[in-house]
């Protein structure tokens, strides 16, 4: 039996020793050209530029007021399509622009904090709609995302994984940037891979620049190492989502220009589109809805802070575009202009407003009812823009920078939530330059487009997987000639129950209930109560005459159209947006009512630990402390909202609360800490039951009281949602006013940090 399982050893051996040889080739050369996919002969590079909240009328390239040169300058070079759509949010258009497939399809039909059990809207893409990224990687292209993600759930942020939905889990080889639908961009919350990150160390810091100058370094770096291998870069930077904060003197470029209001501007934008010939001769301007206040009504206060928050934008917008340049740039002087296929979007979705209809200092408490006066969004005019400020302007801007359309951001059944300007070049390609192109297209159709032009095929099956149809049309053909048919003939959109179908030129819809400034006030309704509109837009291009009541039988034919394309991808049942009810979605911490950190966890989402809103809560630390013990012990939150237990420079121990700009509540101990052990407790207790109620906060030291303070009010469901709970450092914006030589998110040092727990009562 020995001399049996001795043969056997040694045939597994030899067999082995054979395979070894097969699979590994003698030569550099052989393992290349045998192992290494390479792209199909003279594929373009491609870039994909998405910016954030920019509404059609925003660009100077569309007609708007904000200059916009690099923008500008592309379109000189290649085209313009005014009759492009997003899907009117975030979440789902980079969903739908990276597979090519309708967003509910993929699996997000909405974004993370509305997320729930229905197929259409979990928050992830499914694998049988792989990502642009993950095909042209398998087909030799160098891959990259830069910027903003936004397609991770919630359960899948922290450290723990898994990492299969992160970018570099979705076919970008590269990724730095962030994940959450927004960041402080003097603060970011940053990863580098998957590997959270703090900013680089300095003064003059900014996101978009950072992101700029990594993209740029590795399209040189590419270039340099692998010439023949094209690249795939998406750039998808924060601007112009709120918080609006441009680096210091861009807004200052647009001081006074905007005292006019928001109704003078939407005149003046629509007489330059017309003039641009971005919209047709017979546009009609659509009126202001009568829930947005007319600039008139204003106080001569809220003048002053509305025209301040549009200058921000405005500073904001330039400033971003100005860093897109900076890619063309790169592109031209490594002579890769020329066959690169860029794609500039003006917009995730319409213009935001988010900020309330008076706009907001710090928006993310406005937008949960933590409502802010005159007085408070008054006293801090001077400071808008800065670090450590959250502003976003009022509704009546977004409504502005949609013109000519009615509406904006998340109203998926209008056009200004759904129409954005693109621009598209490739010189090697694109015929008659500085053209404009009014073929219906959607985010989807890039997927396809990219497809034909690099001559690569869609594969059946992507590891494994067998894949989706692409629902996305090719604008291949759009590029030779501006009369090339319309191959997207048919497109459903649904956000929050606002809906709509577009078909053979017209468009059905139907708006819902919930309004863009309402935040957690849904005002909910049955969607049979909705009244459907009927528009010809082959006529009518700004979705101005509603033509329901003249035509009955088409408007019902588009309504059973949209049910069948609600039903084939994933849309129904249609449900109303509420708080989301965690208990029916994974969730990190579970039912757990008390978790213990060390130090080291960092990153860890707020949805991940346990649910401390609307109720009393602690959060205890076991330390020890040397002589020169001094940094943070645990953050939540950031500059806008959230707490953290620090020890100051002299060793006191200190505990910070910020409620968005209604109110800060520091504690602070009066003695250093001795050398040596000791427990460090803050408190809240609520003044429940209800939402959103204030309490009593306190800081404790080896179980005796060193200060106490009072909340007005709390957060009723997050602090921030892109900031996050950290063990020994505080990670992204500040909570606290920390020492200007901390080290970065002022780290614990001269001393330990044995565990924090936090727990709910």
């Amino acid at each position: 039996m020995r001399h049996v399982r001795l043969l056997v050893a040694a045939s597994l051996l030899l067999w082995g020793v054979q395979t070894l040889a097969q699979e590994v080739p003698p030569t550099r050369a052989q393992a290349v050209s045998r192992y290494q996919t390479t792209a199909p002969k003279g594929a373009p590079n491609i870039v994909i530029v998405l910016l954030d909240d920019v509404g059609f009328g925003a660009s100077s390239t569309f007609g708007g007021p904000v200059a916009t040169p690099a923008l500008d300058a592309l379109a000189r070079e290649g085209l313009r399509y005014n009759r492009f759509h997003t899907t009117a949010i975030c979440s789902p258009t980079r969903a739908s622009l990276l597979t090519g497939r309708n967003p509910h399809a993929t699996g997000i039909g909405a974004v993370e904090n509305s997320v729930d059990a229905r197929p259409g809207y979990s928050g992830f893409h499914t694998s049988d709609t792989a990502t642009i990224a993950e095909v042209l990687r398998q087909r030799g292209y160098s891959t990259a995302a830069f910027g903003k993600w936004h397609q991770t759930p919630d359960w899948e942020l922290s450290q723990s994984g898994p990492f299969d939905r992160w970018p570099t889990g979705e076919g970008f080889e590269r990724f730095y940037g962030f994940q959450g639908g927004e960041t402080d961009q003097f603060d970011p919350t940053l990863f580098d891979g998957t590997t959270p990150v703090m900013r680089p160390s300095g003064t003059g810091y900014h996101l978009t620049e950072d992101l700029a100058a990594k993209a740029t370094e590795w399209l040189r770096t590419q270039h340099a190492v692998t010439p023949d291998r094209p690249a795939l870069l998406y750039f998808a930077p924060g601007g112009t989502h709120a918080p609006l904060q441009p680096p210091a003197g861009w807004a200052d470029t647009y001081k006074g220009k905007f005292d006019q209001g928001w109704d003078k501007l939407r005149e003046e934008s629509f007489a330059r589109q017309k003039r641009l010939g971005v919209i047709p001769a017979n546009t009609v301007l659509t009126p202001r809805d009568a829930q947005i206040p007319a600039w008139s009504t204003l106080t001569t206060e809220q003048k002053r802070f509305a025209s301040r928050t549009m200058e921000l934008y405005a500073g904001f917008l330039g400033h971003t575009d100005a860093q897109v340049g900076k890619l063309v740039s790169a592109l031209k002087a490594t002579g890769e202009f020329d066959n690169t296929l860029f794609f500039y979007i003006v917009g995730d979705n319409g213009a935001s407003g988010e900020g309330g209809l008076l706009g907001s200092a710090s928006y993310m408490g406005a937008i949960q009812g933590l409502r802010e006066t005159d007085a408070i969004r008054l006293g801090q005019l001077d400071t808008l823009g800065q670090a450590g400020t959250y502003a976003h302007f009022p509704s009546g801007w977004a409504w502005a920078l949609n013109t000519p359309f009615q509406w904006m951001k998340t109203v998926a059944s209008h056009l200004g939530g759904t129409r954005n300007g693109m621009v598209v070049s490739w010189p090697r390609r694109i015929e008659g330059e500085g053209g404009l192109r009014g073929q219906f297209a959607h985010v989807n159709d890039i997927v396809p487009t990219i497809l034909e032009a690099t001559g690569i095929a869609m594969p059946a099956e992507v590891n494994g997987i067998a894949q989706k149809p692409i629902d996305g049309a090719s604008l291949v053909e759009s590029f030779a000639s501006a009369r090339a048919p319309e191959r997207h003939t048919t497109q459903y959109f649904e956000v929050m129950g606002h809906r709509a179908i577009y078909h053979d030129g017209w468009l059905a819809s139907a708006f819902h209930s919930r309004l863009p400034w309402a935040g957690i006030d849904m005002n909910n309704k049955a969607f049979e109560s909705d009244v459907w509109e009927l528009y010809d837009l082959r006529r009518d291009f700004s979705q101005a005459r509603n033509l329901a009541a003249k035509e009955p039988a088409r408007l019902a034919e588009l309504k059973a159209l949209f049910m069948r394309q609600a039903a084939a991808n994933q849309v129904l049942p249609l449900a109303n947006i509420t708080v989301p009810d965690r208990s029916k979605l994974p969730s990190l911490a579970g039912k757990r009512t008390s978790i213990t950190y060390h130090t080291g966890a960092a990153a860890i989402p707020e949805t991940s630990l346990p649910g401390t809103f609307n109720r009393s809560w602690s959060a205890t630390a076991a330390v020890e402390v040397g002589l020169d013990a001094r940094g943070v012990v645990a953050a939540l939150g950031g500059s806008s909202a959230g707490w953290a237990i620090h020890l100051d420079p002299e060793r006191r121990p200190v505990a910070t609360y910020r409620l968005f700009n209604l109110k800060t509540v520091t504690l602070r101990g009066s003695a250093p800490l001795a050398p040596g052990r000791h427990e460090l407790r803050l408190t809240f207790a609520y003044d429940g039951p209800g939402f959103a109620k204030g309490g009593a906060l306190s800081l404790a030291v080896d179980g005796a009281t060193v200060g106490s303070g009072e909340l007005p009010a709390s957060p009723p469901a997050l602090y921030t949602i892109d900031e996050s709970f950290d063990v020994g450092m505080d990670r992204g914006s500040p909570v606290g006013a920390y020492p200007a030589d901390a080290l970065p998110g002022y780290a614990f040092t001269g001393g330990t940090i044995d565990a924090v727990t936090i727990a709910i009562n």
